[in-house]
């Protein structure tokens, strides 16, 4: 599943999740091309086009996507995925 492109979060300015979800990102150094779904009218089309639902933080990483997600949610997705949790240099003490 090895994908060439960035991980791609969809984000509101503002939004709490969003700030969360970005720290997590930042800490785990994990590189991410984030989109602000209100100032880009393209980035909310796209993030309801691949998630089916307007809200965020929302990520999209190849078929993996994750809507409307708290940072325990994300965690339990990627325990469903562990080769994308593999990619990300994730182990399972990255809590």
């Amino acid at each position: 599943m090895k994908l060439n492109s960035k991980p791609i979060l969809y984000i509101k300015t503002g939004c709490p999740w969003c700030r969360e979800a970005l720290s997590f990102f930042s800490q785990h150094g994990i590189g991410i091309d984030v989109r602000d779904v209100r100032q880009t009218p393209q980035n909310m089309q796209r993030m309801v086009e691949v998630s089916g639902q307007s809200l965020t933080p929302t990520l999209e990483y190849g078929e993996f996507v994750v809507a409307d997600f708290s940072l325990d949610e994300l965690h339990d997705e990627l325990e469903q995925v562990p080769e994308v949790k593999r990619e990300w240099g994730l182990g399972d003490d990255d809590e």
